[in-house]
């Protein structure tokens, strides 16, 4: 049946308007003080912790001669004593000093001190506070059911509203949510965390074990719903795009950001084109390694209505060359010389996730972090620009594909254009221009956290559906092969442009 027989009836009996006003009202309820409180997913074991404390000690040693060097005592003081309880390896009485650091350094005068004092002393006492225990406390498994009957009952209401045999829904969701909940303690894990091995792969692997290995039960595919979790959870994200920060990040950011994803996009989506991968396909890829990886291939595929198994063979290349380049990239920095900027620059252009940049820059420098972290904000916010301007092109596409061959009018265009999509921008320009900073500042984990759960049921959806010897198969490697081609240009490019740009070749170096 299509958008015009159905009338109004449409924005209540189609996935994309379903998905639109479902994530509507989960902004809306957290927005009007709905109490939620996302489940906590990261721990460390005791030798990981460990691992960790050697690391940091010599930063903190650092810290406490340069606070001595300018006459902080108050923070000297608390640097001596945080070091002193790491290297007794008592992981309470570390994370207790650090808290204290992470107190002590907002009266701290100089402001680069004050800044770093309260980044060492919150990251040290969070991990410190990192604790499987946590994890399976009865509070955070009783949040977690609390999200579960949410998202279930919202997918109820929307579903049988689709004509899905919610009854099957409900008996199978469960299994689902508890698969992408495993999936968020594994990724939640701190070794695996360093690697980037996001909760995306794991839920990918864990439904595409269960798939080929174990089989899917009849019962439980009525709750394999990847593309209402999806689209469901791009209203969600726009939350969380915020234009805002594309102006913060400054204008040789933005000019980075853009001249990135400008050139890689198009060289990305020529390669594989020539490669005979299709357009679909081509486009996907293009934007995973442009932008930002899976954020930005679950953006893409949604607003060109791209098959999962795609998305599923993207996310899983991306996560995989994220590893080596994430370990590697700083190593050739320093043994290459690399300034500081320009290598904070190249990290925030060519690795895929925030985390990530922060991680890989943290191996070279405080400025190497921070101007990795500004042009990382700017790609980040293209994700929407990126998602708005390829639903508009595939839809024009697709209906121009219509045998006949007459141009669509405007009804046409709009009956097909990705409603939801229209969702993810409204709550990204609500979000950039209309609310105050302090209440997105104060959503913004809650949003963040129950978009992860509907993405994790995605992603385990698309595992359940998918055969291994088909995603394996998928193009019959050429997509692969466009990829890291487009990944090696994407490195040298970002580079060249890094050092141009923050080198001081093209515009004075900026001072961090």
């Amino acid at each position: 049946m299509s958008n015009g027989k159905l009338g109004w009836s449409v924005l209540w009996k189609t996935e994309d308007w379903l998905a639109v006003w479902i994530g509507f009202l989960i902004i809306g309820l957290v927005l009007a003080g709905l109490t939620v409180k996302p489940p906590k997913f990261k721990w460390a074991t005791e030798g990981e912790f460990k691992t960790f404390v050697n690391e940091m000690t010599p930063v903190v040693d650092n810290l406490a001669k340069q606070a001595a060097a300018k006459g902080e005592q108050d923070l000297q003081t608390q640097a001596a004593a945080l070091k002193a309880a790491m290297e007794k390896g008592d992981r309470k009485a570390v994370g207790d000093a650090a808290k204290k650091l992470e107190s002590t350094a907002k009266n701290v005068k100089d402001k680069d001190l004050k800044k770093k004092g309260a980044d060492l002393g919150k990251q040290i006492s969070g991990n410190a506070g990192n604790l499987i225990g946590k994890v399976f406390s009865s509070d955070n498994i009783l949040w977690s059911i609390y999200i579960a009957i949410g998202i279930l009952i919202l997918s109820v209401i929307a579903l049988s509203l689709l004509g899905v045999n919610v009854g099957l829904f409900v008996i199978g969701f469960p299994i689902v949510f508890i698969i992408a909940w495993i999936s968020l303690l594994l990724a939640g894990n701190y070794t695996i965390n360093v690697y980037g091995l996001e909760y995306v792969l794991w839920c990918l692997f864990l439904g595409l074990f269960i798939s080929n290995v174990i089989g899917v039960p009849d019962w439980l595919k009525p709750a394999v719903q990847t593309e209402f979790y999806i689209k469901t959870g791009l209203v969600v994200l726009g939350a969380g795009i915020l234009f805002g920060e594309i102006i913060q990040a400054g204008a040789l950011g933005i000019l980075q950001a853009v001249l990135v994803v400008g050139v890689v996009w198009y060289m990305c989506y020529w390669i594989a084109r020539k490669l005979q991968v299709d357009e679909e396909f081509s486009a996907i890829l293009a934007s995973a390694v442009s932008i930002c990886g899976v954020s930005a291939a679950i953006a893409t595929s949604g607003a060109i209505k791209g098959d999962p198994k795609k998305l599923s063979y993207t996310t899983s290349i991306v996560l995989i060359c994220a590893v080596p380049m994430m370990v590697l990239q700083p190593i050739i920095s320093k043994y290459f010389g690399i300034p500081d900027a320009v290598a904070g620059a190249w990290l925030g252009g060519t690795l895929d996730t925030s985390g990530s940049v922060v991680a890989a820059g943290s191996l070279i420098s405080e400025t190497a972090m921070k101007v990795g972290v500004i042009v990382k904000m700017s790609q980040n916010v293209l994700i929407g620009v990126a998602a708005f301007i390829l639903a508009v092109v595939w839809t024009f596409k697709k209906a121009e594909e219509v045998p006949g061959g007459e141009k669509p009018g405007a009804i046409e265009i709009w009956n097909r254009f990705p409603k939801f999509v229209l969702g993810f921008m409204i709550a990204s320009l609500i979000f950039s221009f209309l609310l105050p900073e302090a209440t997105v500042k104060a959503t913004k984990g809650v949003l963040s956290g129950l978009r992860t759960y509907w993405f994790a049921l995605a992603f385990v959806s698309i595992g359940l559906e998918t055969r291994f010897a088909e995603l394996a198969t998928l193009g019959g490697g050429r997509p692969a092969i466009a990829f890291l081609i487009a990944q090696g240009i994407n490195i040298l490019w970002t580079l060249l442009l890094a050092y141009l740009i923050f080198g001081g070749i093209l515009f004075a170096a900026p001072a961090f």
